[in-house]
């Protein structure tokens, strides 16, 4: 059955063309009508009932919805083309927008992976005595409450929740999952006439709970308290923050879907090897502390992990790549938009990339109070806006996309974003990626206003990993460029060796964890092969000579791929069998070192040693006069005659 799309024009307040929608598509689009929700709510039904429909309305969403359960009918697909297209106030035709976000609606999305979080409601409510009296009232009856009291606070004896004193050291995990340490912990005894008494203080008590409720006024338990499930603190000098949690609370009960938001593959990380350090991007970075050190590689903790998507953005490999949803949809999605934008007579588009809350509440304020978005600014949600990385906005305008702009919200990571950013635009050769910051949709009309060329590259088609898109687009937005210079912290660039300091000891080439250095088995070479670098940092720590250093640069050119010698010298061969080993200027300056000035090169024949091969070294040790491995001589073996007297009776 053919997909079709049930259209209304919201009490004809936007203009729609069927004909366009339904030839750039391929959907069988339906007549306009005028008011589905409600006049026309029958027409809804049966275009439902009928089943493979999308519903081109957002706002009514739940209505819809309802409508379908109530007539027992799968429920519809849904396209908002009214807020982030039809209502417009500038000149221009709307329609190939319009067709653009209808076929990105019908991509076919990979189910989420999930983990559930189980929570019984057993609770640690942090707050000054009056104040966890009350909460705790409120919550008993819901909740499993422990009222934890700073010490030498009086403490009340209520059967529907504990209370203990003490001072909370740490406190680990999240929603489910929380482990707490108190120090000078009292528990309080229940019977007893009086008031309440404590048991004697004991320190490093540990204990577990689902959910941890902070009234405390003090600083936070975690870092980015607002992404940790299951953490809920407000200021307890505010009535409204204080009841707004206790709802939240008492709703944190049951089984609940945690999304798995990336994907580690630890044999490409470079974190580490050989106990040297390397790679520490996402470490650094991860607001939530989420992500750990784990030997040669990094470990992510799902439960922790807010899904920021900071660490695929900054990881130079690949080991961690954003999956929720996977980023070759995201790279589907760029190449639909961009590719039906054009097949419907649009000529250069630009791309306003945004998150599902802020940026999706200033989209919808500015289309019904403003001016809307104009008809060649396609609006781009993204779960996570500092999981866009420069791949994507590389992406974007190897796509088509004339502009790209990305919505900041008031609590994206924009220390990441902005190199994420720096670099895009080294790579592109262009100004043409944007950041903005404007916080009230009025402002989006200037900050949008700017002229846009059409693309004079061809477009490409975003496939393979980040690293392999970045360099394709790379390619195709510099077509004449063969060597690009990148900022710090670019996960591309070459390796400087000192050729005079370097003594060919390939300790980097045993370390690199990405293959960028090799070896000659054959000749004394160090190769190099620029395409494969992550600019890990980890030759440059593990050389003893401090002959390494590191260039963050893109070469676009085929030499990027293939090995490179950057560093040889001649072999010296054995004075004995004539072998090569090593390296001829090695052996000499060890030579020069070592010959008569050390114990065991004293002599001249001792010294030869340090110019054989492995095999005539031991074999010239071993015969050497004055040999320290040699032992005494050997006794001699005795036979049965020894045993023999020379006895007539034996």
């Amino acid at each position: 059955m053919k997909k079709s799309l049930l259209l209304c024009d919201c009490l004809g307040s936007q203009k729609i063309d069927v004909d366009a929608l339904s030839k750039t598509t391929g959907l069988a689009c339906s007549k306009v009508h005028s008011c589905l929700c409600t006049d026309q709510i029958g027409i809804a039904a049966e275009a439902i009932k009928a089943g493979n429909v999308t519903v081109a309305c957002q706002q009514e969403r739940r209505r819809f919805e309802d409508l379908s359960v109530e007539i027992e009918a799968e429920l519809p697909e849904f396209v908002d083309i009214r807020d982030r297209a039809g209502w417009h106030s500038g000149q221009g035709d709307a329609a190939p927008k319009m067709a653009a976000l209808v076929a990105e609606a019908h991509l076919p999305a990979p189910a989420p992976r999930v983990l559930d979080v189980a929570s019984e409601g057993t609770c640690l409510l942090l707050a000054p005595s009056e104040l966890a009296t009350e909460v705790a009232a409120q919550l008993a009856d819901t909740l499993a409450i422990t009222v934890l009291l700073d010490q030498g606070a009086e403490g009340t004896a209520d059967p529907r929740y504990d209370v203990v004193r003490g001072r909370l050291r740490k406190a680990s995990g999240s929603l489910g999952n929380f482990s707490v340490t108190f120090d000078q912990l009292e528990m309080l005894i229940p019977g007893g006439r009086g008031a309440p008494e404590f048991t004697p203080p004991r320190n490093g008590a540990v204990s577990q709970c689902d959910i941890i409720l902070d009234l405390s006024g003090n600083m936070s338990l975690f870092p980015a308290p607002h992404k940790r499930d299951g953490y809920l603190r407000a200021d307890p000098g505010s009535a409204n923050a204080v009841a707004d949690v206790v709802r939240q609370a008492m709703q944190m009960i049951g089984t609940f879907e945690k999304p798995l938001y990336v994907r580690l593959t630890e044999n490409l990380c470079a974190h580490s090897r050989a106990e040297q350090p390397a790679c520490s991007n996402c470490l650094d970075l991860c607001p939530t502390g989420a992500i750990t050190s784990a030997g040669d590689h990094v470990a992510i903790d799902p439960l922790i992990c807010a899904g920021c998507g900071s660490c695929s953005a900054v990881c130079p490999s690949g080991a961690i790549t954003y999956d929720a949803p996977p980023v070759d949809t995201l790279f589907r999605r760029l190449s639909t938009l961009a590719s039906t934008y054009r097949k419907a007579g649009g000529k250069s588009p630009r791309l306003l990339v945004h998150d599902e809350e802020h940026g999706l509440e200033m989209v919808q304020l500015f289309a019904r109070y403003g001016a809307g978005l104009p008809v060649d600014v396609i609006p781009f949600a993204v779960n996570a806006l500092a999981g866009f990385g420069h791949a994507e906005m590389l992406a974007a305008l190897g796509c088509g996309f004339g502009h790209v702009d990305i919505l900041l919200s008031p609590r994206t990571e924009r220390d990441v974003i902005e190199v994420q950013a720096d670099i895009a635009r080294a790579i592109s050769g262009s100004n043409t990626i944007r950041l903005l910051q404007e916080t009230d949709p009025d402002a989006l009309e200037t900050a949008l206003d700017t002229d846009v060329l059409q693309p004079a590259h061809e477009t490409l088609l975003p496939m393979g990993s980040r690293r392999q898109v970045a360099r394709l687009a790379g390619r195709t937005l510099q077509p004449d460029v063969r060597m690009i210079d990148l900022p710090a912290g670019a996960p591309y660039g070459a390796v400087l060796v000192d050729t005079d300091a370097c003594t060919l000891c390939l300790s980097c080439v045993s370390l690199c964890p990405s293959g960028a250095l090799g070896d000659n088995p054959d000749l004394p070479q160090l190769r190099f092969q620029e395409d494969a670098c992550l600019q890990c940092g980890l030759c440059a720590n593990i050389c003893p000579e401090n002959a390494i250093t590191l260039k963050p640069q893109l070469n676009l050119s085929d030499e990027a791929f293939t090995q490179v010698v950057v560093h040889e010298e001649e072999p010296f061969a054995c004075i004995e069998c004539g072998s090569l080993f090593g390296v001829k200027s090695t052996v000499e300056k060890i030579t020069e070192k070592l010959a008569g000035k050390h114990a065991m090169f004293a002599s001249s024949e001792a010294a030869k040693m340090i110019q054989m091969c492995d095999n005539c070294r031991v074999n010239a040790q071993y015969h050497a006069q004055n040999n320290p491995l040699a032992g005494k001589e050997r006794p001699r073996v005795r036979t049965s005659d020894d045993y023999f007297s020379k006895r007539r009776d034996h």
